[in-house]
């Protein structure tokens, strides 16, 4: 038994109200840099931490505390004007 038509016109449907025409922006700003960087560092440390085992459990939660802090870092310098379109960037879009 086959779902052919219900997937096919969930999909003919979903394609028809994006607009491809519009730039997406994917993120190339020192605050989304600085984001991704702050929490990759709290990913490796957690995964160094969880495979440890049990006696590295505070390992693993200070990663886990630095990633949450990158969320913030990038907050924070997204409002000072570092994001995607801020008033501190000269971006000529590439």
């Amino acid at each position: 038994m086959s779902n052919n038509s219900a997937s096919t016109g969930e999909t003919a449907a979903a394609t028809q109200d994006v607009d491809h025409s519009i730039e997406v922006g994917h993120g190339n700003s020192p605050a989304a840099w600085t984001t991704v960087a702050v929490m990759l560092v709290g990913a490796a440390i957690s995964c160094v931490g969880f495979v440890l085992g049990k006696e590295a459990t505070v390992l693993f939660i200070v990663g886990v505390v630095i990633m949450v802090l990158g969320l913030g870092v990038g907050y924070g310098m997204r409002a000072a004007g570092y994001g995607v379109g801020g008033s501190k960037l000269k971006n000529d879009g590439h």
